[in-house]
């Protein structure tokens, strides 16, 4: 029964896309109570596979795919289940005037399978599997609207998933044959008895390339900001809340099992993290769009994520804070964007723009949209007594916790640096409260108060019920956040707690006060002064972002239409295939976008 019902996740949303079609051709009305139904149905399966294995560690093999369900994946098959769930409650009213709405929700249910395929994987080569069919079936939702916006954002999209899984499935086979496996419980063991260290550090790396391409890992986020502004909202909260963390979870395995404890990945992964986790919220405080905000700020907080990992790996047997974090932090993270990207999706179907200085005021005695703002905002912001609170601080004191051992200055350094991260997202989420529910538009302030206050009861439901879970969370951390963190510590391989957690100790209060001031500072002195200028005789918001900090445009594309080509040429005509090779270069090109067709 338990071996069947762990199937019945992954192919009941893929089995029931096709019917769902099929309403949508008949009756619009009819397709979307389906999918309202099939996502339902999914959350209980959900809810019971999760209640049946609470105890116990179950699996189901078929043709070759390997499946398990334990405490880590119970947690987030319920979670993704709940956020395809809150997303169909909204979709019915977002997409009421969009087009090609059926192929939309034919590759929602698809890719609702396929990221339950990739939790619930046993070994790496059934995570890869599904891990793809999820990046091609979410392709089409980037390319939603079809402008050209959306289509190049989607030919980034395909061409970082194609590429990532490429790299990745190259690592797998060399890990593969170091190892002799690719079970993920015996690849500690595995590797651990391997001797040759650099090749399985270039494995792990060729392994880490694709995961962290879709968990948004600098230097290969560039699909999230170029996607999440064109994607529909409920798309975008999928993308940014679930799909990023199938590219965790990939790193967890790395992290975790294939490198755990390691010292050398472990310093390697908290200089990416930080990098990471500052440089997307760089461009959060830099950014006048609404969901390109949102979507460096999920890059930010990926960079949390890592350096929580990178603490997994460094502070050894000993990682228990640093467990704990990582597991509450991707659960928050999942929550908080859900709320958001639903936000910024009500105001979008009303008001037809992201831009910060023609929504500015659109909020303003809406109370649905400002509770659901609101607390998604505390959240992220890392404000006592909400969600995001409790994670922050686990992952800042296993930061105290390893210098306190190490003694090293870098790691005083990186504890700064995410102390300033957390400030800077305080700051840029004040930017978009404020800008949204605070601030009058001197232009249309009257037209949008006269938009309807109140949503659709489903959109109301799905805002109300997403956003009252994250307070609900934080103030009852020692009983459902602790539970959380405990059921994730088998598949993360935390350490055992030395003493239960006071989270509002003055020592902790402190990281968060820290946190605060900086972007109390940040947000008065940068983005009220140096980030607006007047325009008419009124301050907006100015677009500040550097051009040169657009990786995709000014690194990727020139380095493989202009680098790259330099460099195979002279090979290429070594081995006399230079005719073949340069129109095969250039249909390869043009089908990722990088270049136009030539007709």
């Amino acid at each position: 029964m338990r071996n069947i019902l762990i199937l019945l996740l992954v192919v009941f949303p893929m089995a029931s896309a096709p019917a769902v079609w099929l309403a949508g051709r008949k009756n619009r009305r009819s397709r979307d109570f389906a999918v309202i139904a099939v996502t339902f149905i999914e959350l209980c399966l959900t809810i019971l596979a999760a209640v049946m294995c609470f105890n116990g560690e179950y699996a189901a093999d078929l043709c070759g795919i390997n499946l398990r369900l334990d405490g880590f994946r119970c947690v987030y098959t319920v979670i993704t289940a709940f956020m395809w769930f809150m997303t169909a409650l909204l979709s019915p009213e977002y997409f009421a005037h969009y087009h090609n709405t059926d192929r939309y929700f034919l590759f929602c249910l698809l890719t609702l399978g396929a990221t339950q395929g990739v939790f619930l994987s046993a070994d790496l080569m059934t995570a890869f599997l599904f891990f793809e069919v999820m990046s091609l079936a979410s392709f089409p939702w980037v390319a939603q609207d079809e402008t050209g916006d959306a289509l190049r954002a989607a030919n980034t999209y395909l061409a970082v998933a194609v590429i990532g899984g490429l790299v990745t499935l190259m690592g797998m086979f060399l890990l593969n044959n170091l190892t002799g496996t690719l079970v993920i419980d015996e690849l500690y063991d595995a590797c651990k008895a391997v001797s040759n260290r650099g090749t399985l550090y270039t494995a792990g790396a060729c392994i880490l390339f694709g995961f962290g391409a879709k968990a948004g890992m600098f230097p290969l986020h560039i699909w999230l900001p170029k996607a999440h502004p064109v994607a529909p909202a409920p798309a975008s909260a999928l993308l940014s809340g679930v799909l990023t963390k199938a590219g965790v979870f990939g790193m967890i395995v790395l992290c975790c099992h294939i490198f755990r404890y390691d010292e050398v990945w472990g310093f390697a992964m908290l200089i990416v993290g930080v990098i990471t986790m500052v440089w997307g919220a760089v461009l959060g405080v830099l950014s006048v769009n609404l969901k390109r905000t949102l979507a460096c700020s999920s890059m930010s907080q990926i960079g949390f994520i890592l350096t929580g990992l990178s603490m997994c790996c460094l502070l050894g047997h000993e990682n228990a804070l640093a467990a704990r974090g990582v597991m509450l932090h991707m659960v928050n993270h999942s929550l908080i964007k859900l709320v958001l990207f639903m936000t910024a999706g009500a105001i979008y179907m009303n008001v037809h723009t992201l831009d910060l200085n023609k929504l500015r005021g659109f909020g303003r005695n809406k109370p649905i949209l400002h509770f659901a703002f609101l607390m998604g905002a505390l959240g992220i912001g890392g404000i006592p007594l909400w969600n995001g609170y409790i994670s922050k601080t686990l992952l800042h004191e296993s930061i105290v916790e390893f210098y306190a051992e190490s003694g090293l200055i870098w790691i005083k350094i990186a504890e700064w640096l995410f102390l300033i991260a957390g400030g800077l997202t305080v700051a840029y989420m004040t930017k978009l409260y404020v800008c949204i529910f605070v601030e009058k538009n001197t232009e249309c302030q009257e037209k949008y108060d006269g938009i309807k206050k109140s949503l659709s009861p489903l959109s109301a439901a799905a805002l109300i019920g997403s956003a009252a879970v994250l307070p609900l969370l934080g103030m009852t951390s020692g009983i459902t956040m602790n539970r959380i963190a405990e059921l994730g510590q088998s598949f993360i391989h935390g350490g055992e707690l030395e003493h239960a957690v006071n989270y509002f100790s003055l020592e902790n209060l402190k990281g968060g006060g820290i946190s605060l001031a900086i972007g109390v500072t940040v947000y008065f002195l940068v983005i009220r002064g140096f980030l607006m200028k007047k325009e008419n005789g009124v301050r907006v918001y100015a677009d500040r972002l550097p051009k040169w900090l657009d990786l995709e445009d000014k690194v990727y594309r020139p380095l493989l239409l202009k680098i790259l080509p330099g460099c195979l040429g002279p090979l290429a005509r070594v081995f006399g295939e230079n005719k073949v090779l340069a129109p095969a270069g250039k249909f390869i090109a043009s089908k990722l976008g990088l270049i136009k067709d030539e007709k």
